[in-house]
């Protein structure tokens, strides 16, 4: 038979036709409708990438602000009186003192102690959690450990689709949709729901200062997808004096914060203490059980802990030009010192801020900051960086604005 795909009539350069086998958002037609250039497949969902312009786009985000569709990172709900057993098995953070309406970075493990998703943990109530997933099929891990434990717990994909607004200026949008005393109450990697955040009086909205960027930002979870286009319009009015324009996760800002995006940076071994992440964030010791435990205990006994580490490197000004998409073309490049393959670049990106090309990957643990290693292309052209710590510290006269990772 014929894939459905092959006989859709309308697609954008360099992308899938839009078939049905890759789910829309509910904001879908407005991203179209404001010039989408490509998506990406996340979750089974196509994603917008650009809109065209990133020199536009990144300035959006880091002096003004930026709209994007992420309804990709689907939630997956825990609903029963097993729920927090349940979600703590699922990463190796501590939650159990989490509290209602806070939100919490978490790292998922398999049994040996591999990465598998990297979600936002969202705690609605003591027996109710969303985790808003990155790029994997959570759900369907979830399920087989609840039947596999006998656990007393419900597992769903819930209604739900966030829109992010990010940026220095997404608070006044913020204010505008919602008030000026809840936004300015609102703290740093919490939520607030209900009738406070319903808005036109019949939109469901979840707000929580989060996102995938380090700047100030916002995730507008609306639980209702036949409102999506007038969510979209909304914040794009209460925006427009903002100077807010429609973009993406943007990889230039990611990259300049060191924040780690999964299944596009990790390998397909890397485990939970090579990330490099405070101890809060993952745990091998912590009183509470969870899925990979022993095999992260064995890995920190090692002499010198885990094998490798989730680090940077800043390219010479030199390849500003040349380190470009030809020499990329999407893939993992290895990393050499001395002819020796010392590690892995997973992400790069040419930096505003810096003036020059960055790049992610992970590098052998005994690989010191300031290490002098070549990245060979894709094209076999041979590029010279320099290793250094995450986030990536500004160390000439270029920029001012601070890097953080995802907390």
């Amino acid at each position: 038979m014929e894939d459905q795909a092959s006989t859709m009539p309308y697609s954008l350069p360099g992308t899938a036709a839009f078939s049905p086998r890759l789910r829309k958002s509910p904001f879908f037609d407005r991203t179209l409708e404001y010039g989408v250039a490509g998506f990406t497949s996340y979750n089974r969902m196509m994603m917008p990438l650009s809109y065209g312009d990133p020199d536009r786009e990144y300035k959006a985000l880091t002096q003004d602000c930026a709209v994007w569709d992420v309804a990709a990172e689907r939630q997956v709900e825990l609903r029963g009186a097993d729920a927090m057993k349940l979600a703590q098995l699922l990463t190796c953070r501590d939650i159990s003192d989490l509290r209602d309406g806070v939100c919490a970075y978490t790292i998922m493990c398999d049994e040996d102690g591999v990465v598998i998703n990297d979600p936002l943990l969202i705690k609605l109530a003591p027996d109710r959690f969303w985790f808003s997933i990155a790029d994997s099929d959570v759900l369907l891990w979830a399920k087989a450990l609840a039947i596999g434990k006998g656990l007393d717990v419900s597992l769903r994909e819930p209604d739900v689709s966030p829109l992010a607004v990010q940026g220095p200026k997404s608070r006044e949008v913020m204010r505008t949709l919602f008030g000026a005393e809840l936004v300015d109450g609102l703290k740093y990697f919490n939520f607030v729901r209900g009738k406070a955040t319903l808005l036109d009086g019949r939109i469901p909205i979840t707000l929580a200062r989060s996102g995938w960027s380090p700047e100030l930002g916002y995730e507008l979870y609306l639980e209702d997808a036949q409102y999506g286009l007038q969510l979209w319009d909304m914040v794009m009015e209460a925006g427009a004096e903002h100077g807010i324009v429609p973009g993406a996760p943007n990889q230039q800002r990611r990259i300049e914060a060191g924040m780690l995006s999964y299944g596009g940076d990790t390998l397909p071994d890397t485990n939970a203490l090579e990330l490099g992440l405070p101890r809060k964030l993952c745990n091998p010791f912590m009183r509470p059980n969870f899925i990979g435990k022993a095999a992260l205990q064995r890995i920190a006994h090692r002499q010198g802990g885990p094998q490798r580490l989730f680090r940077g490197i800043k390219f010479g000004t030199e390849h500003k030009v040349a380190l470009s998409s030809e020499h990329w073309r999407g893939h993992h490049l290895p990393v050499f010192i001395s002819g020796n393959r010392v590690g892995t670049l997973t992400a790069q990106s040419y930096s505003p801020m810096f003036q020059r090309n960055l790049g992610l990957g992970f590098m052998n643990s005994e690989v010191e900051e300031g290490a002098q290693v070549v990245v060979l292309s894709a094209s076999g052209t041979a590029f010279s960086g320099e290793v250094s710590s995450l986030p990536f510290k500004d160390d000439s006269s270029v920029g001012g604005r601070g890097c953080s990772r995802k907390a």
